[in-house]
């Protein structure tokens, strides 16, 4: 396997966080010959599951036998991408591959080009990381299934509670503000008892879909349980918060779900809550809920705000 002329080489054919480390290369670390590395990171590299671990730990010690400034990773189909150290005029890209899976892009980068005896170490040493980033692919995969309700392909009501006191504990100590929004689909019981539960299925699938698009990357969207949904707002106030409830309870009108080329009428209730100074988690999600009791009380189709 020869580099092209681009620097680039496939193997064949995934908002996560970005992280700054500097790109340069340790005192402490001193240089070693390829075949070394190689060994080194045969070890260093099988004792993590966490793929920016395991990213972290290729990129420091790469540079004990070539100069870095900068690791990059991304895998588009998972919505990874990572940054580590600083970014640089060249590039060295390589798309890796094993057994037909596609297992995303590593560019390197610095601010003088690479040498052709340069590339075939990187060449060399990518063999290490090949079957470790695939472990840690498939565990980053397997945690996401268990915290993902397989219906509607949003966070399940265990992610829903790990998220919700992570973030309330963030608010506090950033003194952001911190917004919830319940939300429940409306007559649910009346579609299923009509149309089927097949119908109920693709009525909340596509409301959860509609409700994505209408949010930021750093929103969160759960399936509370049956037709409900959770909505966490990072850093929204309790007016920000009331403008992209109303948002998606329009977003959900507008839905286009035809049956027996009839078009089924949707819409949704929400109760929305924003963090009081030392609220705990559970008093937040009770005042949004009972918010949502309201909305369902006053004739549905409506967003309700907590006192």
């Amino acid at each position: 396997m020869v580099p092209p002329k681009s620097n680039t080489i496939d193997f064949d054919a995934a908002k996560l966080q970005r992280l700054g480390f500097a790109g340069k290369r340790g005192p402490s670390l001193r240089p070693l010959s390829l075949n070394q590395l190689r060994q080194q990171l045969n070890l260093q590299l099988q004792t993590s599951l966490e793929l920016e671990r395991i990213l972290e730990l290729f990129f420091r010690e790469v540079q004990r036998l070539i100069p870095l400034a900068a690791l990059s990773y991304q895998q588009p189909a998972s919505d990874l991408r990572l940054e580590l150290g600083e970014r640089a005029s060249h590039s060295a890209s390589y798309h890796l591959n094993h057994d037909g899976e596609y297992l995303g892009e590593l560019i390197f980068r610095r601010n003088l080009r690479f040498s052709d005896e340069e590339l075939g170490q990187f060449e060399s040493l990518l063999g290490t990381l090949v079957f470790p980033l695939r472990n840690a692919l498939l565990y980053r995969t397997a945690l996401q299934s268990a915290l993902r309700d397989p219906l509607t392909g949003t966070g399940n009501r265990i992610a829903m509670e790990q998220a919700l006191q992570r973030e309330v504990d963030l608010a506090r100590r950033n003194l952001n503000p911190l917004s919830l929004l319940m939300l429940d689909l409306d007559h649910f019981k009346q579609i299923n008892d009509t149309h089927g539960h097949s119908v109920g299925d693709e009525a909340l699938k596509a409301v959860a879909v509609a409700l994505k698009s209408q949010l930021r990357n750093i929103d969160m969207v759960f399936r509370f349980g049956g037709e409900e949904f959770l909505i966490l707002l990072s850093s929204t106030s309790r007016e920000g918060a009331a403008m992209v409830g109303e948002r998606l309870r329009h977003a959900v009108l507008s839905l286009q779900c035809a049956v027996q080329e009839r078009r089924l009428e949707l819409s949704v209730s929400l109760g929305c809550a924003t963090l009081l100074p030392g609220e705990s988690a559970d008093s937040l999600l009770r005042r949004a809920d009972g918010a949502l009791y309201v909305a369902k009380r006053e004739g549905r189709n409506r967003l309700t705000m907590a006192g």
